[in-house]
């Protein structure tokens, strides 16, 4: 709830207020503080299985407090044709991952909400339900999300540079061009062993991008870590952005709105 405050004009009249009164709206106020905190309470908590500082950012905008658990897979040794069906099964590979190490946790708190997992990656399938073990029966209520992504550019996967130099040649080859970024989300109950999945794709075409401008990126280093060496919302590539077709939360690694609705679908 946000409430304005105005500062009364000079004509307006205020009665006095007595000590009562102001208890009574103290009071008021305080009660009003606590249905808000009741009303954003969730029945559910969550896990980012994710480094990503964009993603940790997405998931806070979103208006969840999350812990972060990272999955530790090797990545390269999961191989897809498709684009779609690579991104969904890292996510996959990253919520089993996550799962096994929750199980080994055994000094969580029991209530009986309820637990779900999510995972990001992006392909749409409703995946076959898990095996339920004594962890899932007595784990907190927890969503796990796990993500990935990758870049597309003329019809090849592109993942995280493996150099500076290969950093610099995908920035080249963007400049005055296009590419895509295709990425899922995958959700898991893991009371119920309910899992499903989606893949979101976003096009993105470019300016001319200068030279020098690539050089910075390079030398500053954030682009070596992402899919594709594609941050369209830094400030040194922003400007040469021309079209976004699709949201900036989908480039940046978690959607928000497919994220919301396998949420709500899972629970």
């Amino acid at each position: 709830m946000i409430i304005q405050h105005r500062s009364p004009s000079k004509h307006a009249f205020s009665p006095p207020i007595n000590s009562l009164q102001r208890a009574a709206r103290s009071f008021a106020c305080s009660r009003l503080r606590e249905r808000d905190m009741e009303a954003n309470s969730s029945p559910f908590k969550i896990i980012l299985g994710s480094s990503s500082v964009a993603r940790r950012t997405i998931l806070a905008e979103m208006g969840h407090e999350f812990t972060i658990v990272t999955a530790d897979i090797d990545e390269k040794g999961i191989r897809k044709e498709k684009p779609e069906d690579l991104v969904m099964a890292l996510a996959e590979a990253k919520a089993d991952a996550i799962m096994s190490k929750l199980r080994t946790i055994n000094n969580q708190r029991r209530d009986d909400k309820q637990t779900i997992l999510i995972a990001a990656d992006t392909a749409e399938a409703i995946v076959q339900r898990l095996p339920i073990g004594d962890y899932v029966k007595d784990a907190e209520p927890t969503l796990l999300i796990t993500c990935d992504q990758v870049v597309v550019y003329e019809d090849v996967v592109r993942e995280k540079p493996s150099s500076k130099e290969e950093a610099q040649q995908f920035l080249k080859d963007y400049s005055g061009g296009h590419a895509a970024t295709v990425g899922s989300v995958l959700v898991t109950n893991l009371k119920t062993g309910f899992r499903k999945g989606e893949w979101d794709r976003v096009e993105i075409y470019f300016h001319e991008i200068p030279d020098e401008i690539i050089e910075k990126l390079i030398e500053e280093g954030s682009v070596l870590n992402v899919a594709g060496g594609l941050i369209i919302e830094h400030p040194l590539i922003l400007p040469f952005v021309k079209q976004v077709v699709g949201t900036t939360d989908s480039v940046m690694g978690l959607p928000k709105d497919l994220t919301e609705k396998l949420i709500r679908e899972a629970l």
